[in-house]
């Protein structure tokens, strides 16, 4: 069988820094670009938060609006603007859906009230303690309002996607892996358009308690991704992030403008290995993507900073000659399940506009033209994963 080439035809990009790919393109690719923070609201854990910025736009029933939470809100908006760049709304119909998505926002009083009853609790009593606190505490509706897919749901309701539906759960390693299928699906045959993308919303206390109580939170003032000494951590950010994909001949025979060509995507299984077993994960995936390195290549790094798998990306980025390096946490933050779909589309708005981005962290490096783009995921402890982008031609 044939294998088609597949473009990304529309991005559909928000986060702390603005919505859009023309406000991310003015915003990241003038040097010296400063992150958008708040320090406050969750000391000691930095976030970087949601614009502000009015849903109408893209989903105008209000009623909608009002039943969405923050991240299916902001997933849905963006699935519209990724609509919208590709000029595909007369294609939803058969437009197949993957997203990436984490649970829905928790009861915060009941989670901080059984936290604090389990501290002054004996080992041997918490189990019995928990079970009664779930039975009696939780709203019979809560996991309703949790489930992954609502987010999937409400593209369809609000733009009328009504081909396949898919939804992964697993975090970064998800969000690698929507991408990789939807491409892969295309390639095959299996379709002629997609839209495959994820949303994470900073501002929530339940995810700061699960990654907090992890370890995987950045404690104290902001510090860029290189600068995260210690255990390191990663600092939440507020990002919305679809692509909308096709065949080739799909884009060209409707007369869309590829932004930039998916050469390939390639993921690992999602556990770490000691003792730089993961850094050995990526060069394997790097090699299945031909082994693009050294200049005219620009790397667009998930590296989130958290210490250990930090250690491990930097020793991956090591073998990659005179890349283009850029650590794009430092300016967007971490978006979880958003962040590989987020650094794919800003891989592919470098390509459609001949450049590249400047420094966005300290420790970057490497100048000059490219002519592709690689992205990297490494997760906060899992999922390795690569994606090669070159010039539409």
């Amino acid at each position: 069988m044939t294998r088609q080439d597949v473009v990304i035809t529309g991005i559909g990009l928000v986060s702390s820094l603005g919505e859009g790919a023309d406000a991310h393109w003015e915003v990241l690719s003038r040097p010296g670009a400063q992150p958008v923070l708040d320090e406050g609201a969750f000391a000691p854990y930095p976030v970087h938060p949601l614009p502000a910025m009015s849903f109408d736009a893209q989903i105008p029933k209000k009623g909608d609006q009002r039943q969405m939470e923050p991240w299916q809100r902001l997933g849905t908006y963006a699935a519209g603007l990724a609509i919208d760049q590709a000029g595909a709304r007369g294609l939803v119909a058969d437009m197949h859906l993957i997203v990436a998505a984490g649970g829905g926002e928790r009861d915060i009083a009941v989670d901080e009230a059984v936290a604090t009853a389990l501290c002054d609790t004996p080992p041997a009593e918490a189990g019995p303690i928990l079970n009664e606190r779930l039975a009696t505490d939780l709203r019979p509706t809560l996991f309703l309002a949790q489930l992954s897919n609502l987010l999937a749901g409400n593209i369809s309701i609000v733009h009328g996607v009504t081909g396949s539906s898919r939804t992964f759960m697993g975090e970064e390693q998800a969000a690698a892996d929507a991408v990789r299928i939807a491409a892969q699906r295309l390639a095959e045959g299996r379709g002629s358009i997609a839209l495959v993308g994820g949303a994470y919303a900073s501002q929530r206390w339940d995810l700061v308690l699960l990654y907090g109580a992890g370890g995987a939170c950045w404690r104290g003032p902001f510090a860029p991704v290189s600068a995260r000494g210690g255990a390191g951590g990663f600092v939440g950010g507020a990002l919305g992030a679809f692509l909308v994909l096709e065949t080739a001949g799909h884009a060209a025979a409707r007369g869309a403008r590829p932004l930039a060509r998916l050469a390939g995507v390639a993921t690992d299984a999602a556990h770490r290995r000691a003792g730089g077993g993961s850094a050995a994960a990526a060069r394997a995936l790097h090699e299945r993507l031909g082994a693009p390195s050294g200049a005219g290549l620009g790397v667009l790094s998930g590296m989130t900073g958290v210490a250990e798998a930090r250690a491990e990306e930097e020793a991956f980025l090591a073998t990659l000659g005179g890349a283009a390096v850029r650590r794009t946490g430092s300016l967007l933050g971490h978006g979880v399940e958003a962040t590989f779909p987020a650094n794919v589309a800003l891989g592919a708005l470098a390509l459609s506009r001949g450049g590249f981005y400047p420094a966005m962290d300290p420790a970057d490096a490497g100048e000059g033209p490219v002519e592709r783009v690689l992205v990297t995921g490494f997760g906060q402890w899992r999922g390795e994963a690569l994606a090669l982008l070159e010039r539409a031609a």
